[in-house]
């Protein structure tokens, strides 16, 4: 494919996309495919001649498509969101075309720099303490991350270096093997399972603390396990806050715990992956009070602030703290102008060494939307979920399961568990609508998270009418 033919397929790829998401409302929401559905549509092998592009993008309707779950139809309200849009978009063309891996900053300045710069924006955005922003001079900073699971097992393994260092400084005479072995991580009963992995990988025992009847942690909860296992000669060096907890979106209470952390040495992480985006609204900055107490914090963009996957936000307070976990400097990666202190090399602050030029997406959505328009997009969900929240409450055959903060609704038919496992059976069967069940407090629940950037109040009617008929069904075929 020549440049020519690369701007005609380009221009046509353009409009493809277009239809797909203008038509997306059309298309079945969740595929109705069996496991390896796929194997038999395509050959055993890859083509010995070229073929040519008509082909290709042929089987995108007869290959691909029906086996897609369409995550930014309006009829999908299962997990979080994912972002998306036009800006985004055409910034990620322009990655892949730059197409640099900008490991460090001589590798390519402009991704390094910008990367930077849209942190501290971002961070400006969410009103950040000026220790998280980079500026000039400043000893934190943000960093894109693939994901907020990439984030927190930074900010453990970070934590892990910190905390050995620091006793090793008082006991030479310890190995780092005999610390590891008495480290002990905590987070909610509530957090997503990758903080639990992060423990798994940076060979550590992880303790969940139990939440209140609202989902969150509270101080005293997590003041007690630590006397506890201190007593027992553990150490205590690393504590995951989750804001918007998956199941529910709860909020652990970082007003007590971070003072807790803080003056017990302990590392405070904040995970908020989906709620993070809310708070560049001032109604929905409260729920970061506490922030200062934090040692890192992350969030993700690529769920609610219209910035494609992937693109995890994350800042620390003491960038060295990070470096000095991951630091490695062979001379094929060393240049000019790294000790001069004007340069981040990111690859210190990330698992791989690889990385994409992931802020001109930002620079895109923020330039193109403006803080206005951002918030303007999270109240516009938040209303949605709201209304939703209120149909739920007008129906007494339902009940809310926990309180609607932002764009999710929990909620179940009053009756058993197996009672709300068949409703949401019967609801992604019907494949008109797709949601995701979680626990709270021992019962099944049903998720309704407001997720497509092009969701209206027409289509959360739709879904209630859909799911309050199939209720309806269900409960006539019980025995009176």
């Amino acid at each position: 494919m020549d440049a020519a033919e690369f701007r005609r397929r380009g221009k046509e790829m353009v409009d493809y996309v277009a239809d797909y998401l203008e038509n997306i409302e059309k298309r079945q929401v969740y595929p109705d495919v069996e496991p390896g559905y796929l194997r038999s549509l395509i050959p055993e092998e890859a083509p010995e001649e070229a073929e040519n592009y008509e082909d290709v993008v042929k089987d995108i309707e007869r290959v691909i498509m029906p086996g897609v779950t369409h995550w930014h139809s309006p009829y999908f309200y299962a997990y979080f969101p994912t972002a998306h849009s036009f800006p985004a978009m055409l910034a990620d063309m322009l990655c892949g075309a730059i197409g640099c891996i900008g490991f460090s900053w001589a590798a390519s300045p402009a991704c390094t720099e910008l990367e930077t710069v849209m942190l501290d924006w971002l961070g400006k955005m969410l009103k950040l303490p000026q220790d998280f922003l980079a500026g000039t001079e400043g000893k934190g900073g943000g960093v894109i991350q693939g994901t907020a699971s990439e984030a927190t097992l930074i900010a453990l393994l970070a934590a892990r270096s910190k905390i050995v260092k620091l006793i090793q400084a008082d006991h030479p005479e310890q190995s780092e093997t005999d610390i590891t072995s008495k480290l002990v991580a905590y987070s909610s009963d509530q957090a997503h399972s990758s903080v639990e992995r992060a423990g798994l990988i940076g060979g550590v025992k992880m303790k969940k603390i139990p939440s209140d009847n609202k989902f969150s942690v509270r101080g005293d909860a997590l003041r007690k396990v630590l006397e506890e296992d201190r007593a027992m000669g553990l150490i205590p060096f690393f504590f995951c806050a989750t804001l918007g907890t998956t199941p529910s979106c709860a909020f652990d209470c970082i007003t007590e715990l971070g003072p807790i952390c803080n003056a017990e040495k302990i590392w405070m992480h904040i995970d908020a992956a989906y709620a993070g985006s809310a708070f560049i609204c001032p109604e929905f900055r409260p729920l970061l009070n506490g922030i200062e107490f934090a040692d890192s914090f992350n969030f993700n963009p690529h769920k609610w602030l219209l910035v494609n996957f992937d693109c995890s936000a994350m800042w620390v307070k003491k960038r060295s703290d990070i470096i000095g976990a991951f630091k490695m400097d062979p001379l094929y990666l060393k240049h000019d102008h790294q000790e001069s202190g004007l340069v981040t090399d990111y690859r210190h602050w990330q698992i791989p060494l690889g990385r994409r030029f992931r802020s001109l997406k930002m620079w895109f959505v923020f330039r193109m939307y403006g803080l206005k328009g951002l918030q303007a997009y999270i109240r516009k969900h938040v209303g949605l979920a709201k209304e939703f929240e209120s149909l739920v409450r007008a129906d007494q055959r339902f009940e809310i399961s926990a309180d609607v903060v932002l764009g999710l609704v929990c909620f179940r038919l009053k009756g058993s568990n197996e009672l709300n496992e068949t409703l949401l059976k019967r609801i992604n069967s019907a494949r008109k609508i797709h949601l995701v069940p979680c626990q709270l407090a021992g019962k099944f629940v049903l998720r309704f998270a407001v997720c497509a950037r092009t969701t209206e109040s027409r289509h959360v009617q739709e879904a209630w009418c859909h799911i309050s008929h199939l209720a309806s069904e269900l409960l006539q075929e019980l025995p009176h």
